[in-house]
């Protein structure tokens, strides 16, 4: 017979609760029957208020000076305890520590703990061992300001995206699960290339792309496979003062968070194909490697091999490899080490340039109607590229007491590249003959390689979190330390144009790995023709990124939480190349604030929030006339204020988000339309204003049911009224994506029943026009407004899991573009098998 024991306990911020449940007989005699010593186990869970299992808790017996630590999942188990009375305490970070008697007697004791934030009340009652309150706004994160906060006392606003989310519609790269993102438009899909190659999106009317993992510096060139996504969190806005400016981006700051290991043998095989010619495998296997499990090793890995839906039989390969380790030491310190591996060989998405309301018309769709097929590929075969990419994670975590805790974070960050990149334009024939009388208009191919592209980053990091009182008032703080060094070793080769093809009814194998290699051999042997001078573009160089931040917490009265925070960071570029031209060296400095407000009026159900966030842009040297003068140029500054409303309804089933935001860009850096040799001239006098709203919402309206929807709106415009900026001012900048955005998806599996387990959903993304020419030279030239529909259906069992999916099952014709054109995947459908062990 179990018996469940309920104590209160008060501090100065109200109470909490510690429900024990012992496993004895109450029957039984409180004293052992016969002399022989004996030993009983006590075992049990510790959860936050939400219910949600609290790792590395310490759980320590005083008198016997024996304790342990909870695993990922809040167990832990303490054994061979004697019979007797003793004191119990439960620490954990930011939670009040809990001390209680306990009678330990004739039999092992399961004891389950509930931790509370030191500035909450009990907003429930205990009832039979289970605790009723107000549930929150959403799990607790560290990584959006490194401090851990509730969406809803957070002064930020950002998106974050669950596995299970791309579980359910079968998505398999970070790339594809953006379509989740409100605000968020994808520009290009990865090309592989060393230091650019990765995957651009646009927010906030800016691009960006994904440069973070757990908060620190990672990109990735390739395309991310999702197989080690525990997460995806999006934070929107300049973010500089937390993360840097580097790696940041106006817009916001994409950051993945990792799967960790956990204390249990588990994991799961699955066999995919599809569509195209797409075929994948993908393996999560966790084990503990040592009997007490203090050491636990995770791996994740995938081999993907495809064609697309212009050429089914390119056979792009990735390949995902992320294997890690978790080792606690003791209760007060562990060390997570991880490594990411991937491996592409693959051919680029088919990309046009050069845009212009010249060739006849003002959008891409009319190009279709002269002709140009979208389900062509206009190269032959093997120009692909090959990409790699190591990335590797080091870190310390050491909890000094129960009001400071460290972090040492190392990483290492490698990309290469070797090959093809191809891309092509719209012109007419003369383009080839020379002859100004063929007008016919065709596909321009050409080709930009890279041979033996490189770029490095090397990051330490050092955090110190604090959680402390000040008076009445709760205060919590990150104190940080930041070295980045990125080394630049990149290299790209090209000539202008390869030939011209006609739209429909040409040899485009013609163009192929062996004949562009020709052609490179041709030009590098030409007499009198410099190869290196003509046809490299070497970006080279290295930055040294010294920072330091702080950010500050403060609760002066419940529901209240007060931000304020800086970053001062020293940026030291030794000197390089861009193109043909010298990079000069340079050391520039600066200040990166941040400040926020959040008021719960309804505590823990609604808020109303407002910030200011800062990031900045070291430009470095630029030329200031036509008699070849340098000067160095002051930080390219943004500056965002923003406001809104954050709701947590329904006991926690609907999690909304609405804001109004404005950045203003100031100090950049304009052409004048002079040139020394290939070096613009330019002034630092250009400006814009993005702004807009953003309203995203998370539902869980009926058991089994869940809807992600969200929608966005943004006007970016050019300010400067400098004559320099007359051809743009008051424009939308052709980067800035398309004004509207709009997404859904809504989800559905059965709970109960005969048909417990089946699920079924349905998904799709708005974009408006979007303008990738608009200035008053040049004319404007759009991409047509688009709308995608996707479907995914799912069985889910204990042990198995099989899925479908069908993406744009309309076959919508439609293209994405950073100033270019390119046409995105038509109807393709995936199944998906599932073991689970």
């Amino acid at each position: 017979m179990k018996k469940t024991c309920t104590f209160l306990a008060c501090s100065l911020f109200g109470l909490y609760t510690l429900n024990l449940v012992a496993s004895s007989d109450i029957d039984s005699p409180p004293y052992l029957t016969d002399c022989t010593q004996q030993y009983f186990k006590i075992t049990g869970k510790v959860t936050d208020e939400f219910g949600t299992p609290v790792a590395n808790a310490s759980v320590m017996i005083k008198e016997l000076q024996k304790g342990t630590a909870t695993d990922t999942k809040g167990i832990y188990v303490l054994e061979r305890i004697p019979a007797g009375t003793y004191t119990i305490e439960i620490r954990n970070l930011g939670k009040k520590t809990i001390t209680e008697k306990l009678t330990v007697s004739n039999s092992d004791y399961d004891l389950n703990i509930t931790l509370y934030d030191k500035s909450e009340e009990l907003q429930g009652v205990t009832l039979e061992g289970h605790l009723i309150s107000i549930l929150p706004s959403s799990s607790k994160t560290e990584s959006v300001a490194k401090i851990p906060l509730k969406a809803i006392e957070t002064p930020q606003v950002y998106s974050s995206l669950p596995k299970e989310v791309l579980a359910n519609q079968l998505i398999y790269t970070v790339d594809d699960a953006y379509r989740n993102i409100t605000g968020l438009q994808k520009m290009w899909n990865a090309t592989n290339r060393s230091g650019d190659g990765g995957t651009f999106v646009n927010l906030r009317g800016f691009i960006s792309n994904n440069s973070m993992r757990n908060g620190l510096v990672a990109p990735v060139s390739t395309s991310i496979d999702a197989i080690n996504l525990e997460k995806l969190e999006v934070l929107k806005g300049p973010s500089a003062t937390l993360f840097g400016s580097s790696v940041t981006s106006y817009g916001g700051v994409i950051n993945r968070v990792t799967k960790k290991p956990y204390d249990g043998l588990g994991g799961n095989i699955s066999v995919i194909g599809g569509s195209y010619n797409y075929y994948r495998a993908q393996a999560d296997f966790n084990t503990p490697i040592t009997r007490d499990k203090k050491l636990l090793f995770r791996v994740n890995t995938a081999y993907t091999n495809s064609g697309n839906f212009q050429k089914k039989d390119a056979k792009n390969s990735n390949f995902a490899f992320i294997p890690s380790l978790a080792y606690t030491v003791n209760d007060k310190l562990d060390i997570n080490l991880e490594l990411e591996w991937f491996d592409t060989d693959a051919i680029p998405e088919q990309m046009f340039f050069y845009l212009s309301p010249a060739l006849g018309t003002d959008n891409f769709r009319d190009i279709e109607k002269m002709g140009l097929d979208y389900k062509n590929s206009y190269m032959g075969d093997d120009l692909n590229t090959k990409a790699r990419v190591r990335n590797f994670f080091g870190q310390i975590n050491y909890r000094i007491n129960d009001h400071i805790r460290s972090s040492t974070n190392v990483s290492t960050a490698y990309s290469q590249s070797d090959g093809f990149n191809p891309y092509f334009y719209i012109g007419p024939e003369s383009t080839e003959t020379q002859d100004p009388n063929d007008v016919r208009l065709g596909v321009v191919r050409a080709d930009q390689s890279t041979t033996d592209s490189k770029q490095k980053h090397f990051q330490i990091q050092q955090n110190f979190n604090l959680d402390f009182n000040l008076g009445t008032m709760r205060n919590r703080a990150v104190a940080g330390f930041d070295y980045l060094r990125t080394k630049n070793e990149q290299n790209f080769i090209f000539f202008s144009v390869f030939d011209w093809a006609p739209f429909s009814g040409g040899d485009y194998a013609t163009m192929n790995a062996e004949t562009v290699s020709a052609r490179y051999d041709e030009l590098r042997n030409t007499p009198g023709y410099d190869f290196n001078a003509n046809n490299t573009y070497p970006i080279t160089g290295v930055l040294n990124t010294y920072s330091a931040y702080i950010s500050d917490v403060l609760t002066p009265a419940e529901g209240l939480n007060v931000m304020a925070s800086v970053r001062y960071e020293n940026n030291q570029f030794n000197g390089g190349k861009s193109g043909q031209a010298d990079t000069q060296a340079y050391k520039q400095a600066a200040w990166s604030p941040k400040f926020g407000a959040v008021y719960e009026i309804v505590r823990n159900q609604f808020s109303v929030f407002g910030n200011f966030q800062n990031s900045f842009t070291s430009n470095g040297y630029y030329l200031t006339n036509s008699n070849g003068d340098m000067a160095l140029s002051d930080p390219e500054k943004a500056n965002q204020w923003e406001g809104g409303f954050k709701a947590n309804l329904m006991a926690g089933r609907i999690n909304a988000t609405l804001s109004y935001y404005n950045i203003d860009v100031k100090n950049s850096l304009l052409s004048t339309g002079e040139y020394v040799g290939a070096q613009a001239v330019q002034k630092q006098s250009g400006s814009l204003t993005s702004k807009g709203i953003e309203f995203e919402v998370n539902a869980y309206l009926l058991r089994g049911f869940s809807l992600i929807a969200g929608v966005s709106y943004n006007d970016s415009r050019y300010t400067s009224t400098d004559e320099l900026n007359a051809d743009v001012y008051d424009r939308r900048p052709t980067t800035a994506s398309s004004p509207w955005l709009a997404n859904f998806n809504a989800s559905y599996q059965f709970m109960d029943g005969g048909l417990k387990g089946l699920g079924f959903g349905i998904g799709g993304n708005y974009a408006s026009d979007n303008k990738i020419v608009n200035s008053v030279s040049q004319g404007i030239f759009v991409l047509p407004s688009y709308f995608v529909l996707n479907a995914n259906a799912f069985y889910d069992t204990k042990k198995f899991r099989i899925g479908v999916k069908a993406d744009n099952f309309t076959n919508e014709h439609y293209w994405i573009g950073y100033t270019t054109a390119n046409p995105q995947a038509l109807i393709n459908v995936l199944g998906s098998v599932t073991y689970k062990f």
